[in-house]
């Protein structure tokens, strides 16, 4: 018997030579044959071949399709020159309406069967171990001397005739430190299933226990690890059992067939294709991935709109890279709930301010264009004037569709969960993501002021609670947009706000939001988010990642995202609008083309521009 000692440096020929033989004491391939490619296996008849062959590419993070055989030919040339897969896998499974009868060591007993299928040969994450090594990134389940961890999870493949199935993923513990690296080490590894699809909490995955793999060993994280999760090929596995074939075979999950042909490494050469990754929630821990071209991008975004056109001191109040990272968040989120809505005008009827609900619609547009669920929450005074904005803006062409439109009383202590989830239950959030943008926000007394330290309290319903109770429910990201610091969300600088700001010590938001974006208009905030989400929607890296390698790239409904962008002529239309309903400039009161005392030509107009 030849034990594992020295197996990562024999050659692929010499290997499959010895598992021909049956002469190996282990229980996988994880670590053999280091530096060359290894194939999960998937064996049917001839008459599903095609179909198959069209949901390994409909499918090709978990399913990267090495090579096909034709009818019969147990030999693969393109990727050995001399095997026999029928025996030269470690174990098999044979599968049959769908049920897995048993293991077995050779295929040979079935070779009058064999005449009549297909043995497909898809790519393996065993292939990346050397790449992920040779970047000083330990390979948890080789040093604990187990086969990796593999799970069935939540997320749906794209369905191809009788095959359909969810994604099944292998897990990784990677030190949070190295995770960036070890996405590098991986992402141009496309044959290797190449970057990962999920880093953090198991749950987002629909994996309820880390300890209990549905196939291989448990692998044990350590102190600092993050579970990071890759596409696996045993999705090939699953698609067998639920086309229910009459008769199947695959390799036995971790025992793969290994090739001759050598991983090399692959440069990564230009910006578009350096990933960069980014912890976007700590309850449940979750990070995503962008590429750093669309980083950039959007770093550039929260420049344009953090000049300080009113000299207010707002420059004290910025946070680095919070627009990346809120938005980041927003497009992994399913549901996003709106708010805006400042009466700083409290003698006039109405008495909101034009700042706010532009940029909170140039949000929705875009969010509807993704396909998001969107709502928006106000003051139960201005839904009338709300619903009639919204309806002009769906005739103007800025929505698609009407914006659902909420509001929220305080009437027990339970009021803000309720509203939030499902039958008040933490565990089933109705929204994922909570944006206030030029919000009035509740100060540290618990009132609220508009800018010249005049209490407005009695023109504000308290929804400053749902970013409160949001702190608690895991699975509830926030962000708040401002220009002064008494907005909701903006408490995160509260500290700033007091030092910087004019009346800063009275007037601050006391109420934190997970992501502060600060802006010299907010409206210029919310035109940023709609742009930084076009950004990251076009970004092929960030578009894999969160439809976590399975179907097609998105990139056809680039026309439809582009549409939904704001536009000088868009909110030219608006503006007028909101002048027409009496909605008045922040700082002016005036009903002129203007917001915050700026005017909208050559100004607004030209923030539209750059930003676009």
């Amino acid at each position: 018997m030849f034990l594992t000692g020295g197996l990562k440096s024999l050659l692929p020929h010499v290997l499959r030579r010895i598992i021909r033989c049956n002469r190996l004491s282990i229980s996988n391939t994880s670590g053999m044959a280091e530096g060359y490619k290894q194939a999960n296996v998937v064996i049917l008849h001839k008459s599903l071949a095609d179909d198959f062959e069209k949901f390994c590419h409909a499918n090709n993070g978990p399913l990267p399709l090495l090579y096909r055989s034709k009818p019969g030919d147990w030999k693969c040339p393109p990727l050995s020159s001399d095997s026999d897969i029928r025996t030269d896998c470690l174990q098999y499974k044979i599968y049959e309406h769908g049920a897995c009868t048993g293991s077995l060591k050779s295929l040979k007993e079935y070779s009058e069967q064999l005449k009549d299928m297909v043995t497909f040969y898809l790519g393996c994450s065993f292939s990346f171990e050397r790449a992920v090594q040779n970047a000083g990134i330990p390979i948890r389940n080789v040093e604990q001397k187990c086969n990796i961890s593999m799970y069935k999870t939540g997320v749906p493949c794209y369905s191809v005739s009788t095959f359909c199935c969810n994604l099944v993923v292998t897990m990784r513990p990677i030190p949070e430190s190295q995770l960036e690296a070890a996405v590098l080490a991986t992402s141009e590894l496309k044959e290797a299933h190449g970057a990962p699809i999920h880093m953090g909490d198991p749950g987002l995955l629909g994996i309820p226990d880390l300890s209990k793999p549905d196939y291989g060993d448990p692998v044990h994280l350590h102190p600092g690890d993050i579970p990071v999760f890759w596409a696996c090929g045993v999705t090939g596995v699953e698609a067998v059992i639920n086309c229910r074939a009459p008769l199947a075979f695959t390799h036995s999950p971790g025992c793969m067939f290994i090739t001759d042909l050598k991983n090399d490494n692959v440069t990564v050469r230009s910006s578009r294709e350096v990933p960069q990754v980014h912890c976007i929630s700590q309850d449940p821990l979750h990070y995503s991935i962008v590429s750093a071209e669309a980083a950039q991008k959007i770093k550039t975004l929260e420049t344009l709109i953090g000049i300080d056109p009113g000299d207010r001191g707002i420059i004290h109040l910025r946070c680095q890279d919070e627009l990346l990272k809120a938005c980041l968040s927003i497009s992994h989120a399913r549901s996003v709930l709106i708010t805006t809505g400042f009466p700083t005008h409290f003698t006039y009827e109405p008495p909101e301010e034009n700042d706010g609900p532009p940029g909170a619609l140039a949000i929705a547009a875009m969010l509807q264009a993704l396909e998001k669920e969107v709502a928006i929450v106000t003051d139960q005074r201005a839904m009338n004037l709300n619903k009639k904005i919204i309806e002009e803006a769906v005739q103007l062409g800025i929505l698609k569709r009407p914006v659902p439109l909420l509001s929220y009383q305080r009437e027990n202590a339970n009021s803000a969960l309720m509203f939030l989830c499902d039958n008040g239950n933490p565990g089933r959030p109705r929204f994922d993501h909570l944006i206030a943008i030029e919000r009035a926000g509740m100060a540290a007394d618990g009132n609220y002021y508009n800018a010249r330290k005049v209490n407005i309290k009695h023109l504000v319903d308290p929804i400053d609670e749902l970013f409160l109770a949001a702190q608690t429910i895991p699975g509830i990201t926030t962000t708040g947009v401002g220009d002064g610091g008494n907005e909701l969300g903006m408490g995160k600088v509260k500290d700033a706000v007091k030092k910087h700001i004019k009346n800063g010590d009275v007037i601050a938001c006391d109420v934190e939001a997970d992501f502060t974006i600060v802006a010299g208009v907010s409206n210029w905030g919310g035109y940023a988010i709609a742009c930084a989400l076009y950004i990251l929607s076009t970004c092929e890296i960030h578009d894999r990642y969160l439809r976590k390698a399975v179907g097609f790239p998105q990139l056809s409904k680039k026309m439809v995202w582009l549409s939904a962008l704001p536009s000088v002529t868009k909110e030219e239309k608006l503006l007028k609008t909101l002048v027409r309903h009496r909605v008045r400039s922040g700082k002016t009161a005036s009903l002129e083309m203007e917001v915050d005392g700026l005017p909208f030509y050559n100004t607004h107009s030209l923030m539209i521009e750059k930003l676009l």
